[in-house]
Formats: structure tokens, sequence, C-alpha cells
């Protein structure tokens, strides 16, 4: 059933904060990039405080980034020395987040990424920061002269056994990502079947996400992974197993001076729409390089929690409705199966007091606000019911109306 997680986005990146993919728009050297883990000390970084707010927003799983394309490990693994505990923060900073959100009874999740533009044996392709100006098959043979790919796939294989070895029972893998074609990688480069064999036999109750270009493979993928996809867009996935990812920003990893940040509203769509068409939500928060969270990323946080705590039962164990309850105008409906409840979300406040049911005369035997369970007075017109709203609009951004059905 739809449930909503928070994703970590965090790593060297943060340091310059100008987008998690800096390294690559910037066209940066290994050399270049080293002042960030020089520099790496994020000395204010507490776990606990991240699980705590991510439960108080009504998060029940969380993904972390163990290692994005650039490449720098939080974890301490034993196949490199570009990892935190060779950084100021001398410790493996996975470990301390999955103690933290286990505590708190949130599901773990890892983020690992398939690119590494690190790694000495990882072949320059299309997206890689030291790609040719201009694709040709002889610039890019000049570039990976000396590269092994397959000692790459060596090392990402050991680095996923690590993670699915050492941390206990792990919920979610979330690898990213293929980029099949010429001058790209897909399966063939990360050896995928071979690799999903063995999360699942070191996590057999993991679920995976659909990244490692297995589309054609009967056990390719758990569940779908539409990213940053406007609310309407996600009607298409119903009946399918999917999820979400969409940031707070316009960027995954810190990003100081980007502003196009998601209101309150954008983010509450966002999670009623993936519920009302049976999917999950996860929403990225991208922390500082001192690994705490921008205030921006706190008040939306924030926001979500006080809308969560009285509406959570519109989100938790629902999914969408059976189509003979109609939507009303402009609004957006939510249904527990389980407990016999609709839930109708009024984006669109009446300014008259008035919804109307469209169809649903004899569906309902009670009604009432969801946030503080006061009733909601109504009467049946010909096929329909008309329900009698306060004038004043509740405060919340989008109030939600529980039905009681028949």
């Amino acid at each position: 059933m739809p449930v909503s997680g928070c994703l970590y986005n965090w790593g060297l990146y943060a340091l310059p904060a100008r987008h998690e993919w800096v390294k690559n728009h910037e066209r940066l050297t290994n050399e270049q990039y080293q002042k960030y883990f020089d520099e790496f000390n994020p000395d204010l970084f507490d776990p606990k405080k991240w699980a705590k707010e991510a439960k108080a927003a009504g998060m029940k799983y969380a993904v972390l980034t163990t290692k994005h394309h650039e490449g720098f490990c939080l974890f301490d693994s034993k196949y490199t020395d570009y990892k935190a505990p060779n950084t100021a923060a001398k410790r493996d900073l996975v470990k301390e987040y999955v103690d933290a959100f286990r505590a708190e009874g949130i599901k773990i999740g890892f983020y690992y990424s398939l690119i590494d533009w690190h790694h000495p044996d990882f072949t320059i392709d299309k997206v890689h920061p030291q790609r040719p100006l201009k694709d040709s098959d002889t610039a890019y043979a000049r570039l990976n002269k000396g590269k092994d790919m397959a000692k790459y796939r060596k090392y990402l294989y050991n680095q996923v056994t690590e993670l699915l070895s050492n941390y206990g029972k792990i919920d979610i893998l979330w690898l990213d990502f293929s980029y099949p074609g010429k001058y790209g990688k897909g399966k063939d480069d990360w050896a995928s079947v071979d690799l999903l064999k063995q999360i699942r036999k070191l996590q057999p109750n993991i679920i995976v996400d659909n990244r490692l270009d297995l589309n054609d493979y009967e056990d390719g993928a758990d569940f779908v992974t539409p990213e940053q996809v406007s609310p309407k867009e996600l009607e298409k996935y119903k009946g399918q197993v999917w999820e979400t990812c969409q940031t707070f920003s316009g960027s995954w990893g810190y990003y100081r001076d980007e502003n196009t940040w998601k209101t309150h509203r954008q983010l509450l769509d966002l999670l009623i729409t993936s519920t009302s068409n049976g999917g999950n939500l996860i929403l990225n928060v991208g922390p500082t390089a001192r690994g705490e969270f921008d205030y921006r990323a706190s008040n939306a946080l924030d926001s979500l929690s006080t809308w969560m705590h009285a509406n959570n039962k519109s989100i938790y164990n629902c999914t969408f409705a059976p189509a003979s309850y109609a939507v009303p105008v402009n609004d957006k409906v939510t249904y527990n199966a389980a407990a016999k409840r609709l839930y109708v979300h009024l984006f669109d406040y009446p300014s008259d007091g008035t919804l109307i049911l469209p169809g649903y005369k004899g569906k309902i035997k009670y009604a009432q606000f969801l946030h503080d369970n006061s009733e909601l007075q109504y009467k049946e017109q010909d096929n329909d019911i008309i329900l009698t709203l306060p004038q004043k609009k509740p405060n919340f951004e989008i109030p939600v109306v529980e039905l009681t059905l028949e």
C-alpha cells in the first residue's frame, strides 16, 4: 500500500553546492575535485535528528546515497580509499544512518550509483566529466586506453555485496542508472543479471528499482521510478507498482543558490496524487556539507509534518478508489478498503460551503473532517449527496473529508 519516503542525496558535491552533477557539468578532473574530499567535514551530521524529522513528516522509509556518480563512498568499503572514514569525518556514516533510522522504525534503503567518475577503470562515456568535446569512436578509444571495465564491474559487484552484507536487513535498493546505446552504458556493462542475482541471494526480501536496464528480464525490477514528473503524468501509472522520486527544489544535492523550491501545496499535490493513483512518493533532501538540512528543506518538512499529523489516515494504507466512487470536481480521492473509508481532498474549497458527491446516494453513513473528527452534515438530492461545509476553510492548505462507507 502507498506510503511516503525520504531520499538523502549527500556527498562531496555538497561542498561546491552547485548541483550534484557539478563534476560533469564543469568537466572537473579527479585532481580538481580532490579539494572537496580534503575539506569534507560534516561536523553537524546528526542522523538521529534526520530520522526524527523524517518520521514527523510521515516518512515510512528512507534511502541514503551510499555512493553517487562522483564515486565517493559514505560507507567504510574495503575496496577503496575514497570514502568517508578517510576524511575528517573519520567514520562510517552509512552505519550511523542505518542505526538511527532503524531505531525510529523507518525502513532502510540504500542508493548506490552504477556510475563512478572517480574509479580509474570506469570507461569514459557520454556522461563522463572527461568525455570528448565531439563524440567519435577514435576519441573514446583514445580516452579509454588502458581502462578495464571488467575490473570496475567486479568493484561494483563487491561494493553492493558489502552494502547488503554489513548492515542487517535492507528493505530497498536504488541503483542508478543505465543509459544504453552508443557511448552509453547498460545491462552488459554492469553485468546486471549477475548483480541482481547476488542482490536477491543476499537480501531475499529486498525490493529493487528498475534502472539496471533489465526491462526484458522477468525478475528485472520490483517497481518503476517516474522522476520529477508532474502530478498529471502520475495518473498513467495506476495499477503498476511505482514510486515517484521528487525534489523539494530543482536539484538533488545541496545547491545553495537554486531557488525553484516547491510550495507546500505542490508537495501535498504530489503526495495526494501519488496515493490516489496507487503509488509511493519519495521526497529528496540535499543536506549541506556540514551534514544538516538547509532552512528551506526544514521548512518544507515541517509543513508536511503539520499536515500529516492531522491527515495521515488519508495516505497510509490508502490507494485509488473503485470506479463506482466519482471524484468531485477539482478534488482528489483516496480509499482505504480495510477501514471502509473514502477521503476527499479539497483542493478547491467551495466558497458556498457546499460539496456535491455525485452518485453517492446510499453509499455513505457518516461524514466528518479528518483533522478534528468534526461532523459534516449532509442530505440526499436525486442520486447525489450534498455535504454542508463551514464557510471558513479549515487551517490546512488542503483539508480532507473522511467518509464512512456503507
